[in-house]
C-alpha cells in the first residue's frame, strides 16, 4: 500500500475554501479533513470537532508549548494551528489529508513538511472576493476591511504554491483539484515499487 499525502488547500479569506473543501469531500471517498484548532469563537452552524477544534488562548498556549502543532498562525485577530499527530497517522494509512487553512499557515506548512502538495484558491476577482466576504454576513465592517486588505498581500505568496485553481464555479474548482490529486497519485516519487509491481505481473 502506498503512503496518502498532505492535500493543502488556501488563499485569501473569501475564495470559497470552505466550501470548495465541503463540495471535495462529499464528492469522494479517499480524502480524510484536517480539522484545525483555532481561539475564534463558532460561526453560526460550525460544530466543535467537525469545522474546528474551538479552544481559548490558554489552551492553544499549552498545545503550541507540548509541540502539538504541525503549523500555527495568528490570523485575524485569532489563533489557528493543526494538530499533526492526526495528519502523520492518516498518511500512513495512505489516506489523502485535506488541509483547508489561510496562506501563512500554508508557508509554515511548506516549511516543515516539503512533502505537502499545495493549491492556491483564487477568485475570479477582487471585487467579487469583497462580495463574497460582505455576504457572509459574519464579519464587522472593520473586520471585512482587514481581510479584503490581508487579500491582496497574500495573492504575493501565489508563487510558492505547486498550483492555483480559480473558484468561479464550485464544481469546475472541485473539477480542477481532482485532476491535481489524479496527477499527484500517479508521481513516481509515491510508487518507489513501480518496477517491481510490474515485473510480478509477467516481466522478466
Amino acid at each position: 500500500m502506498s503512503r496518502g499525502f498532505l492535500l493543502v488547500l488556501s488563499g485569501p479569506s473569501g475564495t470559497g475554501k470552505g466550501t470548495v473543501s465541503k463540495a471535495l469531500l462529499n464528492k469522494r471517498t479517499d480524502i480524510v479533513f484536517s480539522v484545525s484548532a483555532t481561539t475564534r469563537r463558532p460561526r453560526p452552524g460550525e460544530l466543535n470537532g467537525e469545522n474546528y477544534y474551538f479552544v481559548d488562548e490558554e489552551k492553544f498556549c499549552e498545545m503550541v508549548n507540548s509541540k502539538e502543532f504541525l503549523e500555527y498562525a495568528h490570523v485575524h485577530s485569532n489563533y489557528y494551528g493543526t494538530p499533526k499527530e492526526f495528519v502523520f497517522d492518516e498518511i500512513e494509512k495512505g489516506e489523502i489529508v485535506l488541509l483547508e487553512i489561510d496562506v501563512q499557515g500554508a508557508l509554515q506548512v511548506k516549511k516543515n513538511y516539503k512533502e505537502a502538495v499545495f493549491i492556491f484558491l483564487l477568485p475570479p476577482t477582487m471585487d467579487e472576493l469583497r462580495n463574497r466576504i460582505v455576504k457572509r454576513g459574519t464579519e464587522t465592517q472593520e473586520d471585512i476591511n482587514r481581510r479584503f486588505e490581508n487579500a491582496f498581500k497574500e495573492l504575493d505568496f501565489v508563487g510558492e504554491y505547486d498550483f492555483f485553481v480559480v473558484n468561479d464555479k464550485v464544481e469546475d474548482a472541485v473539477k480542477d483539484i481532482e485532476a491535481i490529486i489524479r496527477s499527484e497519485k500517479l508521481r513516481v516519487k509515491r510508487h518507489k515499487d513501480i518496477k517491481d509491481r510490474v515485473l510480478l505481473q509477467g516481466g522478466k
